[in-house]
């Protein structure tokens, strides 16, 4: 079994992208809106463009520079679409990568998705007793064959047809010959942008996407909406309803880059006020403010200003480390902490610091990070975490533990504390949150990972909850 050092982090979850353009290098815009979705998945990454008449797909284990490092798929080509993978369901292999590429009796068709399905167990089960064969053990293929049975006579309604009885989370891009379409949840768990380039149209996770290819931001994709993009145009319908908007909350804390902006609200600012949100609230004293890079740095910044006590870099990430898994031997353990990050002995010797971070889920890098600190010489450690307590998991596209694994659903705040060896902690409190988020309306947000108000169904703990492996394992 192998061990992730980032294990005491939520693991991202999917980044997806998709262009229509005549006049652009698709393949490459395409490639270079995967690099700026790079954070939201790091197993693997594939594109697929369509000429018209024909689709190729290239996909690959690793970084986005590792599977294209020697070409990109050559077809001349006017549409795209792309992937960037953490696994949420079905194991980390080549047989699980996206987008995925099927023929059906209206021709062929390409997907790629961001998200959960909550109940694509039973729908698996039902398709195959009715004959269908599935190919990976991902939900999202799920999805695929829904449209191929479809009897609709467009692919628009052979899309809303497959989603009729889906539950969970799905942002998704989807390539036909001819069109491009968009598809987000009625939720609005996961996010997915449009955006103008030339003559042409871009759909992405995030708005840093739009950024890095040139393209202009148009608007974010509302919940239950499908887009769908051809040469006449855009043309967009509303094909599911909801009393719930639940937009994830962690979109803001920790999974986007700091730059995008998400249904109206800058990542940036809300972090920033996180922070200074954190400082009011803990009221903690010290010589500095420090991060755990990079995830709490924007909130550490926020903290900074709101309290007046510097911000230095106690500690410093090694950015060439990329996915680093090691074996699960006590010793290695600790040294993959040290590998990935390292105190400043010089900033932080004979200092009491302010360490801020963007969560705490098992404890045990924070221990390990508070320890190393100590061993520095910092004279004491305040930690600051810029969320509430999780103590629930997540069901809707990220790769979170058992309930029983998670730190905060067994032990109080200060029992938290005594565990990692902290000299203080503080969570932001939800109110806070709430109000450091402050372009979106706190009931438009799902917050289930804080509280348990999970916004749809979820499968039962008892078989099926957070396997990611289910449709692997009656093969085992």
């Amino acid at each position: 079994m192998l061990y992730d050092i980032q294990s005491d982090k939520w693991r991202e979850e999917c980044g997806i992208f998709g262009i229509f353009a005549r006049q652009e290098n698709v393949a490459l815009n395409t490639y270079w809106g995967l690099y700026a979705l790079q954070h939201r998945g790091q197993e693997s990454a594939g594109i697929a463009v369509t000429d018209g008449s024909a689709m190729d797909v290239q996909r690959g284990m690793g970084l986005v520079n590792e599977v294209f490092r020697h070409a990109l798929p050559d077809m001349p080509a006017h549409i795209a679409i792309g992937h960037v993978r953490y696994s949420t369901t079905g194991s980390s292999l080549l047989r699980n990568t996206q987008p995925l590429l099927v023929s059906y009796s209206g021709g062929q068709i390409s997907l790629a998705h961001n998200g959960n399905l909550t109940n694509a167990h039973e729908m698996r089960i039902e398709l195959e007793k009715k004959g269908h064969v599935f190919q990976t053990s991902i939900d999202s293929e799920v999805i695929v064959n829904l449209i191929a049975r479809s009897t609709k006579q467009t692919v628009e309604e052979r899309v809303i047809d497959s989603l009729t009885d889906v539950q969970g989370a799905y942002s998704l891009v989807i390539m036909t010959e001819n069109k491009l379409i968009g598809v987000r949840d009625p939720h609005g768990f996961r996010p997915l942008c449009l955006g103008r380039l030339g003559d042409g149209w871009v759909l992405a996770s995030e708005s840093c996407a739009l950024d890095t290819v040139g393209a202009e931001f148009v608007r974010d994709i509302e919940p239950g909406e499908i887009i769908s993009i051809d040469d006449q145009g855009v043309e967009t319908r509303r094909f599911a309803e909801t009393d719930r908007r639940a937009a994830c909350v962690f979109e803001y804390i920790y999974f986007a880059r700091p730059d995008s902006v998400i249904d109206g609200q800058s990542v940036y600012q809300a972090r920033l006020s996180m922070g200074r949100t954190l400082a009011r609230e803990s009221g903690f004293k010290a010589d500095l403010v420090i991060s755990v890079p990079d995830s709490g740095t924007t909130a550490a910044l926020g903290y900074s200003q709101e309290s007046g006590i510097p911000f230095a870099e106690g500690l410093m990430k090694n950015r060439y480390i990329g996915r680093t898994f090691i074996q699960p031997e006590q010793k290695k353990r600790d040294m993959g902490v040290r590998i990935k990050l390292n105190a400043v002995t010089s900033v932080v010797k004979g200092k009491s610091v302010v360490m801020v971070d963007d969560s705490i889920v098992r404890g045990t890098t924070s221990g390990k990070i508070v320890r190393m600190l100590k061993e520095a010489g910092a004279t004491a450690v305040h930690m600051c975490i810029s969320s509430p307590p999780i103590g629930y998991p997540c069901y809707y596209g990220i790769d979170t533990s058992a309930r029983k694994e998670l730190i905060a659903a067994s032990k109080q705040v200060e029992e938290i504390r005594e565990y990692i060896g902290a000299d203080s902690l503080h969570y932001l409190s939800l109110e806070g949150l709430y109000a450091s988020i402050g372009n979106i309306p706190q009931q438009t947000l799902c917050n289930a990972c804080f509280n348990c108000d999970y916004p749809a169904e979820i499968p039962c703990e008892r078989d099926c909850a957070n396997n990611k492996f289910l449709f692997e394992a009656k093969n085992k």
